[in-house]
């Protein structure tokens, strides 16, 4: 069983930055797969961005929507993913939500709102 804390979002203006956290309740070299999801009101999930351990490095991919803005990255003694999301637009409001994949299972943190509005 893995345990995923989220933390970071709240109000902002457009323009603006915010990085989300994402801690997990063990080793992070024993995920495979560890990101964020989003879910805007009335709308599916979303991947957002998620870093992939590779053999010998750690494969990233971001949603197009997002390239270039948002930046995914790893504290391995922290067991910790961030998400530094730059120049926010009213269309990434949603509830942000920390996923981790171990072998054959999905693991989901409870979801952090991000609110981009003047």
């Amino acid at each position: 069983q893995v345990q995923l804390v989220e933390s970071g979002g709240g109000l902002v203006q457009p323009g603006g930055s915010l990085r989300l956290s994402c801690a997990a309740s063990v080793s992070i070299f024993s995920i495979n797969a560890m990101g964020w999801y989003r879910q805007a009101p009335g709308k599916e999930r979303e991947m957002v961005a998620v870093a992939i351990s590779g053999i010998s490095r750690i494969m990233t991919n971001y949603a197009d929507s997002v390239k270039g803005r948002f930046t995914i990255s790893r504290d391995n003694a922290k067991n910790t993913v961030y998400l530094q999301m730059n120049s926010l637009k009213p269309e990434d409001t949603a509830v942000y939500y920390c996923y981790a994949g171990v072998h054959d299972m999905n693991y989901w943190g409870k979801g952090t709102l991000v609110t981009v509005s003047s």
